[in-house]
């Protein structure tokens, strides 16, 4: 049904028949992502069963509790679908209006160093491309500020609606939000979000809250790297994007400070194509852009 009605949001309950609606939110996320809202008694604001449900890919996690405190919860609710529904975008649509894929890369211990070298390939008109490096607040500034001196393209921060343009870099800053990627329609283009929900993974920002919207909104449109880093985030927003046939890249192990990340990724066949770091720049070009490769060799 959901195939056939292709809904702009889905509600769910953790408690239904049969499967559980964690169970049904991982399959809906795997098979054909789109924002989900959790609906359920069971939920409260930083419980585990919303943490799992944001790990999973939910957009929003709302109490059935609440709506009995009146008109103003069923507002919230429906507040919360609304939202939900316009970070959705239609694939069509997306691709008659932007033609610049989108390149998504997260890292964690070991990624500034790999980042570096990767970006030190990129020409001045790169693809539009969006970081998660997991650090605190106050070093992403002096961070973003490096890069930017070693690089050819522009190299910010995310800020909240910040449009994804050509030629840029941006790098999500630490500590806050999580940085999630839409399509907005008024001015048809791909925008950031700082969404201040929860850790993921134990992070914010987290790799998998990033690649998880790039899944939903952007679709085969994109490219997905991840780097260096310890434990396992990025893999189920990376296997996401993958399934909603996006290109994705893995760094081997041989060159990995931390062969966590990747691993994990590579081990739940998240990722397509895995290589040393020295390759990875150039085939991030390649497949965010192969009409161009030719002008930035």
């Amino acid at each position: 049904m959901i195939i056939r009605l292709k809904p702009d949001v889905l509600t769910l309950d953790v408690e239904m028949p049969g499967m559980n609606g964690l169970q049904f939110l991982e399959k809906i996320m795997r098979l054909r992502p789109m924002p989900v809202v959790m609906v359920s008694s069971l939920l409260s604001p930083h419980g585990e069963i919303t943490e799992r449900a944001r790990q999973m890919g939910a957009v929003s996690c709302f109490s059935k509790m609440s709506t009995l405190q009146g008109e103003d919860a069923f507002a919230g609710l429906g507040e919360a679908v609304v939202q939900a529904s316009l970070s959705r975008t239609a694939t069509h649509s997306v691709k008659k209006d932007v033609s610049d894929a989108i390149v998504a890369i997260g890292a964690s211990t070991g990624g500034v160093e790999a980042l570096s070298e990767v970006l030190q390939s990129f020409p001045v008109d790169c693809p539009p491309t969006v970081i998660v490096q997991h650090m605190p607040r106050q070093f992403s500034e002096n961070f973003s500020r490096r890069l930017n001196s070693i690089s050819r393209p522009q190299v910010n921060l995310v800020t909240d609606f910040c449009r994804l343009e050509r030629g840029q870099i941006l790098i999500a800053p630490g500590g806050e939000a999580h940085t999630e990627i839409a399509y907005d329609e008024n001015t048809a283009s791909y925008v950031c979000h700082l969404v201040p929900q929860p850790t993921v993974n134990g992070h914010r920002p987290s790799v998998d809250a990033l690649f998880l919207s790039v899944a939903r909104s952007v679709g085969s449109q994109a490219v997905g790297v991840i780097l260096t880093g310890m434990e396992a985030d990025g893999a189920r927003g990376l296997l996401a994007m993958r399934e909603a046939g996006a290109k994705t890249i893995g760094q081997d192990q041989q060159t990995s400070v931390i062969y966590g990340m990747p691993r994990a990724a590579f081990e739940c066949g998240a990722v397509e194509t895995q290589l040393p770091l020295p390759e990875i720049g150039a085939a991030i070009l390649r497949l965010a852009d192969p009409h161009k490769m030719e002008t930035y060799q």
